[in-house]
């Protein structure tokens, strides 16, 4: 890109010195590195280390504020103070000198394509009090290959453009700052002394945060429901139907027309409360009940065999009343967007969203996958026409190298536009993470784990373009003695994406294979009419199951579907809304929360739970302000950040309601006086937890689970 006056330079700030270099080598600036940026005959590259520019502490506005007291509170400044990072005040002069410079004619703002990015450079332009008579332009890219950092700087629109976005950022952090200083003071103030007198602490913050908060009302939640839970026994009957040289199970249940139906002795419709009631059910199906009518008895003593007769060798006889078939199609998942990315990262290689996050990062940064800080889990238009080059790229991948050949040749990527994998609709700022085919010079110096976390976004691309998996199903419904008995079987007629899937991590969750090939082949050949014999009942015990716990990829799942654990596929495609937090923010949440201590996390298996101290500020939240546990009010606070960025409401409108609701929250805590009532409540958590001598002279003699004994976020 030339400059744009004979005299003036083009400035390009990044986010990161690694960006940066990647921008300086796609623009061919092969001028000398300076002190903090690199310079050439008409260009400049600078950097951002991340945040140079942070929020004022309230001691800034008011020394008194230093102190934390009630009576000031809620602080809700009329203007924002801001502050360099004093870590990084070296880079942000020089940053703010090149910004500043008379030579330099056109800024190009390539922080991070989001609104994070965004709020990192214009917390800079405002600090350095950059004047707005110079030519600024924001560079969107979805990759760091040479070709995207110059498609995104040809096509940089003017800055303002993203003036909706910028308010966004400037909100999301107003918010996170006023709801973390005004309540974390407020709720430690009024119940830091009854918290650190019950684990006998020297000292207690009650940390509180707008998503933060809530996402530990969602694991202890679900802790606390799985105490609750109550097993309850059933028992269910199946049929061992004769078939070729085995038996297939048919399982009873309960339908309209039947005996049982709706019956109070059942617990739903295919299990009993009691056994007795299923051996009943056995002894009714095997013609030695007495409840048969006088009709079936004389059916059976004429053996006659319509579902109530008997085989040569005296065993009971079953009619095949239905037989359904149907092809199924199975379609290869939907793309990778961060939260599912984690999901599979902590379930496969057991690694936590941070992690994940941190690898995606190098991948995008080593120029081998897009950018990963993104929601959406389809391409857009513009990229389908083009995604041939990432397609070829992946033949120089030796395990990829058939699968990318196979789709090339087949010309199967032509039509990938017209399928549900491409939706602009479905985007809002990136696209979702898939292999760029470049980069791959940099594959050999990646670590274990980054290569698989690599290897899964390469599989799950390919597989697009490959045809459905298609099963046979085969739904048999029997009758004996007026009960009827079900059966199902799966076979897979043509594996389609299925093999691409298979790998070195295991074949991706689907139904083995139950039955031998004969019987299925025999069972797919069954007609309405024919018997079967049943060779035996028999009775299976089970028990409702507890909720499961989070791991941390289930938890990443339910904080973008707003607090819903919702772990079918297909089905959290179809759902659409904001959910708590947001990509880039979601495993900085855990983290935080784990490393206050008011949350656990296994690292072997990813489980999270929490800790006593993360449920004693649970019940202080609970009892003075509940709405920061609610998961749908979360997300609605996220969802009129949405709003702003695009324009349906005022930075002004979003504002009032922000600061209205702290106000109102805080006036009502300040009178409660309800440190006692949460006594009980401290005392029914600490039961579940080990305890440990209190060191302290004349605290309590409850203790704290043990791998927990310091948390005090300080």
């Amino acid at each position: 890109m030339r400059k744009s006056g004979s005299n003036l330079k083009n400035l390009y700030i990044a986010e990161k010195p690694s960006v940066a270099r990647e921008f300086a080598k796609a623009l061919k600036i092969s001028g000398g590195s300076k002190d903090g940026y690199i310079e050439s005959s008409d260009s400049i590259v600078t950097w951002c280390v991340g945040h140079l520019v942070t929020m004022s502490y309230p001691e800034e506005y008011d020394e008194a504020l230093k102190k934390w007291t009630l009576e000031p509170l809620p602080f809700l400044p009329e203007q924002f103070k801001y502050q360099v990072i004093d870590e990084v005040a070296k880079q942000f002069d020089i940053v703010k000198g090149l910004l500043n410079r008379e030579d330099v004619g056109c800024i190009y703002v390539c922080t991070d394509s989001g609104r994070e990015g965004e709020y990192i450079y214009r917390l800079v332009d405002q600090m350095a009090e950059v004047p707005d008579t110079k030519a600024k332009k924001r560079v969107w890219i979805d990759s760091q290959t040479e070709e995207e950092i110059m498609r995104g700087i040809k096509e940089a629109k003017d800055l303002h453009e993203y003036d909706n976005l910028c308010a966004s950022a400037y909100l999301r952090a107003k918010e996170d700052y006023l709801m973390g200083i005004n309540f974390s003071r407020l709720l430690t103030l009024k119940y830091s002394y009854t918290i650190k007198n019950y684990l006998g602490k020297d000292k207690c913050v009650v940390s509180v945060g707008r998503v933060m908060t809530c996402v530990l009302g969602m694991i202890v939640k679900r802790e606390r429901e799985i105490r609750q839970f109550v097993k309850t026994p059933f028992y269910r009957v199946i049929g061992n139907v004769a078939l070729a040289d085995g038996t297939f199970e048919a399982e009873w249940k309960a339908v309209e027309g039947t005996r049982y139906f709706n019956s109070p002795l059942l617990y739903k419709e295919n299990g009993f409360k009691e056994e007795k009631d299923a051996k009943k059910l056995i002894e009714e199906m095997t013609g030695n009940g007495e409840s048969l009518s006088v009709a079936d008895t004389e059916k059976i003593a004429n053996k006659e065999t319509i579902g109530t007769g008997y085989s040569q060798d005296g065993h009971p006889l079953a009619l095949i009343e239905k037989v359904e078939k149907k092809k199924e199609n199975k379609n290869a998942p939907l793309l990778y967007n961060l939260a599912e990315l984690q999901n599979d990262c902590s379930r496969l290689f057991k690694i936590s969203p941070d992690q994940t996050l941190q690898i995606a990062q190098e991948l995008y940064e080593k120029k081998l996958v897009t950018y990963p800080r993104t929601d959406a889990r389809v391409l857009s238009t513009a990229v389908s026409k083009e995604i041939y080059k990432n397609i070829s790229g992946l033949k120089n991948i030796p395990s990829m190298k058939a699968y990318a050949e196979h789709i090339l040749e087949s010309g199967s990527y032509k039509g990938i536009a017209k399928t549900r994998y491409v939706n602009d609709k479905q985007i809002t700022d990136h696209y979702a993470i898939i292999p760029t085919g470049q980069g791959l010079n940099a594959f050999g110096s990646l670590h274990d784990t980054a290569k698989k976390v690599y290897e899964i976004i390469v599989r799950r691309f390919l597989s697009i373009f490959y045809p459905p998996a298609i099963y046979q199903k085969l739904s048999l419904t029997l009758d004996r003695n007026g009960e009827k008995l079900f059966a199902n079987f799966k076979v897979l007629v043509d594996a389609g994406y299925l093999p691409i899937t298979v790998n070195s991590f295991g074949k991706q969750k689907d139904e083995e294979d139950k039955y031998s090939k004969e019987m299925v082949d025999i069972a797919m050949n069954l007609k309405k009419g024919m018997q079967l014999s049943v060779e035996g009942f028999e009775i299976k015990e089970g028990e409702t199951s507890p909720p499961k716990r989070y791991s941390s990829g289930t938890l990443i799942l339910a904080m973008e579907n707003a607090g819903q654990l919702i772990e079918d596929e297909e089905l959290r495609a179809q759902i659409k809304g904001s959910g708590i937090g947001t990509s880039a923010t979601r495993a900085e949440i855990i983290k935080k929360l784990v490393n206050n201590k008011y949350l656990d996390l296994n690292k072997k298996t990813q489980i999270i739970t929490p800790t006593l101290m993360g449920e004693m500020i649970h019940d202080v939240v609970a009892f003075s302000i509940k709405s920061l546990l609610n998961p749908e009010l979360t997300a609605s606070w996220e969802k009129g950040l949405s709003y702003v960025a695009e324009g349906t409401i005022t930075e002004d409108e979003y504002m009032k309601k922000l600061e209205d609701f702290i106000q109102k929250r805080t006036d009502a805590v300040k009178g409660l006086n309800n440190q006692y009532q949460l006594r009980a409540y401290f005392d029914y958590a600490a039961q579940f937890y080990k305890k440990e001598p209190v060191k302290k002279s004349g605290g309590n003699k409850k203790g704290a689970k043990k791998q927990s004994s310091d948390n005090v976020a300080e």
